[in-house]
Parts: structure tokens; sequence; C-alpha cells
């Protein structure tokens, strides 16, 4: 299998209605242990980077990651960039080999999100990528992007307008999702994941994924939800991991770099691993 366009991965999904985690990776760590938690799974997975992580890194030094932690992947993967707003950001990572972009004008006036995303993906087109694309900002700030204003939801028709126009490859609405950490149980409206599927069949992205409950999962899944982003889970994951065992650490007084790193890796293995069981994308990586 190895590196494959997005729509080799949630296609699939979409038709057999598993969902595929979409993850948001921000180092070499990260990177490398959901591909290892991936192939032990047996599933296909989407590898996600936000523009903070494209910055401080840099798009050559990911992408070289990339290609050196994917030789031999025996699983369907993907690279693809998440919520960007700068079209020069999305061109540099499209030059340089991202099987995928959200572009990200949900701020701008939806005539005008639509003529650029018409251009982003003659763009993408280019290059083999594909686009998702979304007419509302999901709620909530991460890596730098986003606001805590919940934006009004656009009518049905408007949204069937922008799919057929664009020719976007995923669709991302907003149905009461939110990223970051939720403070309270979330009222989705399933509902219209099922309305924009019955009129277009096109797969669903589902943002704010972190914290949602197994049933919530299922339900919006079932109803063509083939790409599930997690981001904040990964994070806390990382960061908690982290600090419990430099907690410890400082109490024996023993520290040992490589120890930890080994152990936040098996952390994050543990979520991925369990995300691709939740999901239905376990045993689904073809082999």
């Amino acid at each position: 299998m190895g590196v494959v366009p997005l729509k080799d991965i949630v296609d699939p999904a979409f038709i057999a209605r598993y969902g595929v985690p979409a993850i948001n990776i921000f180092n070499d760590l990260t990177m490398e242990a959901v591909l290892a938690a991936a192939e032990e799974a047996n599933s296909p997975v989407i590898l996600q980077t936000s523009v903070k992580t494209v910055r401080s890194i840099g798009s050559r030094q990911l992408f070289d990651m990339w290609q050196s932690l994917t030789t031999g992947i025996q699983v369907p993967v993907t690279l693809h960039l998440d919520h960007c707003p700068d079209r020069d950001v999305v061109t540099e990572c499209l030059k340089a080999g991202w099987n995928s972009v959200l572009f990200d004008a949900s701020n701008l006036p939806v005539e005008e999100n639509q003529r650029q995303t018409i251009e982003v993906v003659a763009e993408a087109r280019q290059y083999g990528a594909q686009v998702e694309g979304e007419i509302e900002a999901i709620t909530g700030v991460e890596d730098d992007h986003g606001s805590d204003e919940v934006a009004p939801q656009q009518s049905l028709e408007t949204a069937l307008n922008f799919i057929d126009a664009t020719g976007i490859d995923v669709f991302a609405p907003s149905i009461g999702n939110a990223h970051g950490s939720y403070k309270a149980a979330p009222v989705l409206d399933v509902g219209r994941v099922t309305e924009i599927v019955e009129a277009r069949n096109i797969p669903i992205a589902l943002h704010g994924g972190s914290g949602l409950s197994p049933e919530q999962f299922a339900d919006l899944i079932a109803r063509g939800c083939a790409k599930v982003n997690i981001s904040t889970a990964l994070k806390e994951t990382y960061m908690q991991s982290s600090l419990a065992f430099l907690k410890q650490a400082e109490q024996n007084n023993k520290w040992d770099p490589p120890s930890l790193f080994k152990h936040t890796r098996e952390e994050i293995m543990t979520m991925v691993k369990e995300l691709t069981e939740q999901f239905g994308s376990a045993g689904k990586g073809g082999r």
C-alpha cells in the first residue's frame, strides 16, 4: 500500500461506513508513533499538519520526515494540510508533495470562499492532490487558528451549491462540533450530515473529534463521516504522558531521555490503536 491519494482512503471508508483517523501530528515522534500504530492495527490513517506545524518545522523538513517514515509502510497513508487560510502555504505544501489540503476560507463570504476554493481545487489537481472544503468555521481555536465565536450555519442549498461548484473531494460541515476540549457534552446536528450525504454522496469530515462519545462517533460515521479529525487528544496524550514520566524521573532523580521518548511513543500508539478499533478502520489496511 504505502502513500496514496486521500480519495483512496476516504472513498472506501465512506462506502463501507467506517471512519479513518485523521490525526494532527506536530513532530517526528508523533509522526512515527501514529504511523507505527496504524501498521500494527492494519488500518489506513491520515496524517495532518497544521499551518503552525508547517511554519515551525518547515515544509521541506516535514516532507523529508514523511518520506523517510513511510518508506516500505504496508497500510494506506496520506499527508493532509489541515485548516489553511493562507494560499501561499497551500501552494508551498502542494509543491512539496502533500496529498491533500483543507483550504479554509470560512471567514470569507461564501461567494468569495467558493471562488477561491475553485482555484485551489484546480491547483491541487495539477499535483494529483485532493481538496477538503468548508463554508462555516468550526468553533474553537486550534494551533492559533479559529475563533471561539459560533459561526452561523449556512443553508443546505448553500452547502450543496458550494460542493457542486468547487468540485471538492471531502466536505466539512459545522454540526455543533468544536475544536479543543469540550466544556460540556456537545449537541450535534447529526441530521445535517445525513441531508448532505443523501443529496450529494460526498465523504464528510468530522472536525473536533476529540472528546466525542463512542455513541456519537458510531452514529456520525454511519451517516457518512469517513474522515474523523483528532488533534487535541494527541496533544493531551503527548504532554500528559510526558509530564507523568518526568514527575517520576524527578522523584527518582533519574534523567533518561530515550526512556521518556519510548514511554510517550507507547502511550500515543495505544491511543491511535484504540481509535482505529472504535472507528472501525482496524483491519482495513489491505494486508
